[in-house]
């Protein structure tokens, strides 16, 4: 795929779901990443149903997040702050982090991370 510029839409890819004891409510689409031939970055567009959250957790990769739709609580262990549609979130590597839906519908939010780290 090397020289060609991809194009697509997010409901063209097939999304992950999640709903167990540490994730609730959450569908991963994988935009962009090995698979479509990028080799520095990811690009993952979540979906958080109402009252759904992401794991509680860090790694050694940071995060670059932009919210889409809805109202997010990113947690840290320092507590959490609201991250409205529109806002971006750094978590830097290491911290450890949550993101839950906070509002009504669902939240949406993309996030970059480096290729070298775990797509799944």
């Amino acid at each position: 795929m090397s020289g060609k510029i991809l194009i697509g839409k997010p409901l063209e890819v097939e999304p992950q779901l999640f709903d167990n004891e540490k994730v609730k409510s959450v569908a991963k689409r994988v935009l962009i990443g090995k698979a479509q031939g990028a080799s520095n970055f990811v690009m993952r567009l979540f979906t958080v149903g109402e009252g759904g959250y992401s794991p509680h957790h860090s790694h050694p990769w940071e995060h670059e997040v932009f919210i889409l739709a809805g109202e997010a609580g990113v947690v840290t262990d320092q507590g959490e702050v609201e991250a409205p549609a529109g806002s971006y979130v750094f978590v830097p590597s290491g911290v450890k982090h949550q993101f839950k839906n906070r509002g009504k519908g669902n939240l949406e939010f993309i996030c970059v991370i480096p290729s070298s780290a775990d797509e799944e």
